[in-house]
Order: structure tokens, then C-alpha cells, then sequence
């Protein structure tokens, strides 16, 4: 954001208090739109060292004018203020009172001060307003660029951990809440200890600007901010590519969805997906013209989660859809399915002979297959002469993490679809660099996780989570945050994930490309757990799919 916000600068485009002003209009705007109830009242605003206390000045000047009472803290040296923030320390300065939070290290009667102002109540004019209560707390203390744990913030933290209960006031962050870290979506531990509490300002609503950010999406962010809030500040006539870079160019068109942030693993653009890329109708033709995806079934009575895989291939549009079943489940399958074709696989030789047939574009391996099992299904998959596309799951990611020569054989048509146990079994010693506390930001995140573990084994990465990140071995990346507005909480159910696999694999089959089909597929699920609700099975997926394309398609 600094990059793009100086490019504009640059530009003679707008000023950094132009664009400082907007920032703290969006967040008055955003928080009467968000409660158009609200009367004046009594605001407390937190501003910090840096331009987000810039931003936070404006806020409460803004705030004023609309007849609310406001007190302003100030954690930091006014002297030390960069300029734009210092001219809108100026401006309030003229129209009340600056509160000192102490600088560098937090004063005990400050914070004794800020505790008592915030949980009692307020008499500013009792004859005529009454007994006023805080009801609105802004955070302007830290934001994007916080990179390290605040330590000596630690008493107003301890502050926050009790004050929601306390009172009533709604409470705002600026860009993110302070101590999350805008990059990771990651929380600075208060202090050295692996159970040392969590230093962060949880808020009921987030103002971010531009753009949302990858620590509003993966994760603790949305843990952390009931809402997150992107206002438009003036700067979509710019298109920035790479960290650190932002260039204006004329007539150029950013994609939609784009997240703002930093991934040290690898350059490049990552993106949030907000709907399927394209492709999704059928063109005329015949049902081996859509693909034909093969799904392999275990033994009997481990036959469902492959069937629910077929089901979700099925109705994600590949023309044909067949299980490969070991002899000893073929009754059990025969029994339950009607569209799905069957063909009998019991090993790797099997798979072999049916690898013959090169009409089969896309296949789906894991899902209750037994880990022995898999090894020799997998192996066979990877050396069938046309490559077809796999998507590898479940015991299928198990078997390859034992086996380095089947790691070594994964290729760039391969989408491996782990959840966090799986991932850690996979790449154990970037699982552990994720598990790490932070010291320093920005923090290792899910998104640098993800993007490591696809260069290395040269295929795409699908790492499941209310916070899915998806990569490629090119260092494309997209995030599907299945959070705030968008929660599905309901996809937590045995099968959901099997469901995923299908679809992809169906998308595979059209012919969409590795990357696309994980992306699309997973947006597509959380649609569907959307669209369905409570009481979701993985079995009601594939049939509320119809009704999320038909929604689609009518735009």
C-alpha cells in the first residue's frame, strides 16, 4: 500500500493528506452505514505513531463536526509524527484535547486514565444529554505496517481482553486491528512464552483502504474483526504487479478480488477469489468432447467418500464420470449409483491397463482408498504415457509422503488437495516454520507456506481451511476465505472434502487448467454450503450445485 499510495503521490495524481482525509471519511462513512442508528455520543479514538494515527485524527475531527464528543489518545511523540499525520494531529489539536498514551513506554496513570474513560460513564452536560456511555472505541494505533509485537502496549491490551464485556461500545480498527499482522493474518505473541496470550485489539468492524489485505483473509484475521470494510480511496487508476512496485499505466484493467501484501517466498500477485473464472457453460458437443473422469474407489464397505467424489465430478459438468472399484466392492457400487459408470481397478496393474485408454482425461485418487492401497494406484496414475490430469487427496497424499520416488513423479498437471495434517506430513519442515511464533514481520504465513510447498514439488497446492490457499509451482496465487459475510461453517462435516475433489477433478476433465479448476472449485464449494445452510451433508454439495450455476448464469 505504501508503494501504490507514493505512485499516486508521484503521479501529481493526490496529496498524502488528500489521501489521508478519504482514509478517515471512508471510516465515519463506513461505521453510520454500518449502524445507521447511532446517535452523537461519546468516541474514543486511539492514534498511533505512524499515519494510521494520521488517519485516526481525522476520524475524530470528522466525528466532532457530527456533534459527538470525542477524546483522543495518542500513543507516540507528537514531534515524531510523520508530516501528514502531524498537520492532522494539528487540525484536532485545535478543536480539543490530545490524551498522551506515554512514549516509548506506556505510562500506568495513562493507562489507569484511558481504563477509567472507556468503562465509566461520561457527564459532559448532564442537563442536557443525560449519562452518556462510550459508544464508539477507534483503533488507530497500529495498522499495515506494525512489524513486530507492540511490547510496551502490553497494558492496554490487557485492557482490551476484559472491555468488550464492559461496556457497550462498538469498536472500530483502522486497516487492521492492532497486532495483527497485515501480511500473515498472524497475531504477535505479548511476550517470549509459547502460551503467552495474544497481543491484538479485537474489533466489531474493520475500515480497510483499496484493498482488502491477505491478514483480513488467512489466518486469525477474521477471528479477530467481525467485519471487514474496503473503501474506495481514489486509487484504481493504478495497477501494481509485483511487491514493491506500483506503476500507474494507462488503460490497463486489474482483475477483481485483488488483495494488497507481501509473500518473502515468492513475488507475485495473490488474489482473492470472488467468483469462477470463466468457462463453466458447456459448448455443444458430445460427452467424451467434456471429459472423461475416472475415480478410484476402496475396498467395501470404504466405497462413499469416492462416490461423493464422483457425484461432485458429475455434476460439475465432465461428460463422463467412471469409479474404478477393486472386486470386492463392485456389488456395494453397482447398488448405489446410476449415471456413474464402474469399472473394475484393484491395483496398480489394473490401473495401468485402464490408463490404456486416453479418452480418460482427469483423475481423482485418495478418497478411501487405504494408503497401501494407494501407493501402487498412484504410482501407476503418475507414469500413464498422456498425463492426465490428477487430483491427489487423502490416503493417496499419505502414500506420496512416504514415498519420495512418487513425490519426485508429481508433476505440473497434479493438484494435491491437503488439509493441515496432511500439508504437515508432506513438507514437515515448512509446516514448522509456519507453526513458529512470530518475531518479525512480516510474519511466515499460510500463503508463503503454500507457495513454498508448490515449487517444490512442481505441482499445484490446494491447503484446505476456512482460509484455503491455493498455488501454483509458477508462484500464482489465490485465496478462497470462506469468512465474515461468506462463512460456511456448515462445510465442516465427514465428505465435504471428498466433494472438492470431484469438482476439480471435474473441471480437470473439461479441460480447465490445474490451477483454475482447484480455484474455481473452491470458490464453487463454499457457494454451494452458502446457498444450502444449516443442516448441510456432504451428499446435499453436488445437488445445490445446479441451483449456485443457474444464479450464476442469470448473473
Amino acid at each position: 500500500m505504501r508503494a501504490i499510495e507514493q505512485a499516486a503521490i508521484d503521479s501529481g495524481a493526490v496529496t498524502g493528506l488528500e489521501l489521508m482525509e478519504r482514509a478517515g471519511q471512508g471510516v465515519v462513512d463506513a461505521i453510520f452505514e454500518e449502524w445507521p442508528e447511532l446517535a452523537p455520543g461519546v468516541a474514543v479514538v486511539l492514534c498511533g505513531p505512524g499515519n494510521n494515527g494520521g488517519d485516526g485524527f481525522v476520524v475524530a475531527r470528522l466525528l466532532k463536526e457530527r456533534g459527538w464528543e470525542v477524546e483522543v489518545y495518542l500513543y507516540g511523540d507528537p514531534g515524531k509524527l510523520p508530516p501528514d499525520a502531524r498537520a492532522n494531529y494539528d487540525r484536532w489539536a485545535a478543536m480539543g484535547e490530545v490524551h498522551a498514551l506515554g512514549f516509548p513506554v506506556l505510562e500506568p496513570e495513562a493507562v489507569s486514565d484511558l481504563a477509567s474513560l472507556l468503562v465509566r460513564e461520561i457527564t459532559p452536560d448532564p442537563a442536557k444529554r443525560g449519562r452518556l456511555p462510550v459508544a464508539l472505541v477507534v483503533d488507530g494505533i497500529f495498522g499495515t505496517g506494525l512489524s513486530r509485537a507492540p511490547d510496551a502496549l502490553g497494558p492496554i491490551f490487557d485492557l482490551a481482553d476484559n472491555l468488550h464485556g464492559a461496556t457497550q461500545a462498538r469498536w472500530i480498527a483502522i486497516d487492521v486491528p492492532t497486532g495483527l499482522c497485515a501480511d500473515s493474518g498472524r497475531i504477535w505473541p505479548r511476550g517470549e512464552a509459547q502460551d503467552s496470550p495474544n497481543a491484538i485489539l479485537s474489533a466489531d468492524l474493520t475500515i480497510a483502504f483499496h484493498r482488502g489485505k491477505l491478514g483480513h483473509a488467512i489466518g486469525d484475521g477474521a477471528r479477530w474483526s467481525d467485519r471487514v470494510v474496503v473503501k474506495d480511496i481514489g486509487l484504481d487508476g493504478l495497477v501494481y504487479e509485483t511487491e514493491g512496485s506500483a506503476r500507474p499505466r494507462a488503460g490497463a484493467k486489474r482483475p477483481p478480488g485483488g488483495a494488497v501484501g507481501r509473500c518473502p517466498a515468492m513475488p507475485g500477485v495473490v488474489h482473492l477469489i470472488q467468483g469462477p473464472g470463466g468457462g463453466l457453460d458447456k459448448a455443444a458437443g458430445h460427452k467424451f468432447s467434456h471429459g472423461h473422469a475416472l475415480i478410484l474407489s476402496g475396498g467395501s464397505g470404504r466405497t462413499g467418500a469416492a462416490r461423493l467424489a464422483a457425484r461432485g465430478a458429475l455434476r460439475i459438468g465432465a461428460g463422463l464420470v467412471t469409479l474404478g472399484v477393486p472386486g470386492s466392492a463392485q456389488l456395494e457400487v453397482a447398488a448405489q449409483v446410476t449415471a456413474v459408470m464402474l469399472r473394475r481397478v484393484d491395483d496398480g496393474d489394473g490401473m495401468a491397463d485402464v490408463m490404456q485408454d486416453k479418452r480418460i482425461n482427469a483423475l481423482c485418487l485418495g478418497p478411501g482408498l487405504g494408503v497401501e492401497r494407494a501407493a501402487g494406484l498412484v504410482a501407476a496414475a503418475l507414469a500413464a504415457p498422456h498425463r492426465p490430469a490428477l487430483v491427489l487427496d487423502a490416503d493417496a497424499l499419505t502414500a506420496i509422503a512416504r514415498a519420495p520416488e512418487l513425490f519426485a513423479a508429481l508433476h505440473d498437471r497434479c493438484v494435491l488437495t491437503p488439509h493441515g495434517g496432511e500439508f504437515a506430513r508432506l513438507f514437515p519442515d515448512i509446516d514448522a516454520r509456519l507453526a513458529e511464533a512470530p518475531t518479525r514481520g512480516p510474519a511466515y504465513s499460510k500463503v508463503d507456506a503454500t507457495r513454498e510447498a508448490a515449487a517444490r514439488c512442481g505441482a499445484v497446492v490446494l491447503f484446505k481451511g476456512a482460509d484455503t490457499v491455493i498455488a501454483s509451482p509458477d508462484g500464482q496465487c489465490a485465496v478462497n476465505a470462506a469468512s465474515y459475510d461468506r462463512a460456511a461453517p456448515w462445510l465442516a462435516t465427514a465428505g465435504s472434502g471428498d466433494v472438492l475433489a470431484g469438482f476439480i477433478t471435474g473441471l480437470l476433465s473439461r479441460g480447465f487448467a490445474p490451477m483454475q479448476a482447484a480455484e474455481t472449485a473452491a470458490w464453487l464449494h463454499v457457494e454451494c454450503a452458502r446457498a444450502f445452510g444449516p443442516g448441510l451433508i456432504a451428499e446435499d454439495l453436488p445437488e445445490v450445485l445446479p441451483r449456485v450455476l443457474a444464479r450464476l448464469e442469470a448473473g
